[in-house]
């Protein structure tokens, strides 16, 4: 895959974007925001553990930290604690907030003394027209960097798959990684595709989800002794799909940024 579809591992944010960590949102924040940020290619991550993210910070700096300062877990006064211990303590992690509340001298606190520059996010039930707000928010502090597209590198225990028709006979691969612009690949017998060959009917098993795409063979190169594929989808992909390409990718990164949050 090209550069533009890598995610943010290994590399200056300026080229592969900053993580966005949402500590303990509401169900409504991530349902109707972050659900949203994904689809806009936003590389986002739910931490549920406050004493734990801080130590996985440190190995991201340049990341984007949304507090849910109305969670019971700590009292406001301890929240901002927290914040100032944990969060301006590392320098270059930015910070927006969500709450409830409607003080004015409260949200003028974080927007001042604790430089919230990411917004105080007024949170309610209905959240439905609160994610281009987010979006402006990290729009202006680069978020996403150069980077284009998120990527998913997908390892042994993910059942994902491809299926596809060559010369009359399907052949079968395992997927390496995948964004909505692409996909990568192991044949289980190297087929000897020709580069710009477009195939109309792949069938891509991520998971429980089955799509069908079309795409272009954009090249190979030898790996671990395999041929590996890289395959770029064409425009006609359907919306859904891209959809659930993005569902995929953020759940694959979600768990293996868990591993360390947990």
């Amino acid at each position: 895959m090209s550069d533009e579809s890598e995610n943010n591992e290994g590399g200056s944010s300026d080229i592969t974007g900053k993580k966005v960590f949402f500590l303990h949102p509401t169900g409504s924040v991530q349902n109707q925001v972050i659900t949203e940020l994904i689809q806009n290619e936003i590389e986002v991550y739910i931490a549920k553990d406050h004493n734990r993210l801080p130590r996985v910070l440190k190995n991201f700096p340049d990341s984007v930290v949304y507090v849910n300062i109305d969670d019971p877990q700590l009292t406001e006064p301890d929240w901002e604690k927290w914040i100032v211990n944990n969060l301006i303590v590392l320098k270059t992690i930015l910070i927006g907030i969500f709450s409830g509340s409607t003080d004015e001298e409260l949200m003028e606190k974080y927007k001042t003394k604790l430089n919230v520059t990411c917004g105080f996010i007024k949170q309610k039930v209905d959240m439905s027209k609160t994610a281009p707000k987010v979006l402006e928010f990290l729009d202006k502090v680069n978020v996403k960097g150069r980077r284009k597209y998120l990527r998913a590198t997908v390892d042994a225990e993910t059942n994902a798959t491809l299926n596809m028709p060559v010369d009359g006979d399907f052949k079968n691969a395992i997927v390496r990684d995948v964004s909505v612009v692409g996909i990568s690949c192991v044949f289980e017998q190297d087929p000897g595709l020709k580069k710009n060959t477009l195939f109309k009917d792949i069938q891509v098993r991520l998971q429980s989800n089955l799509i069908k795409v079309e795409a272009i063979v954009f090249g190979s190169r030898e790996e671990n002794g395999q041929q590996l594929y890289v395959f770029l989808f064409t425009q006609r992909i359907n919306p859904e799909v891209r959809t659930k390409i993005r569902k995929f990718i953020q759940h694959s990164l979600q768990t293996k940024m868990d591993q360390e949050l947990n």
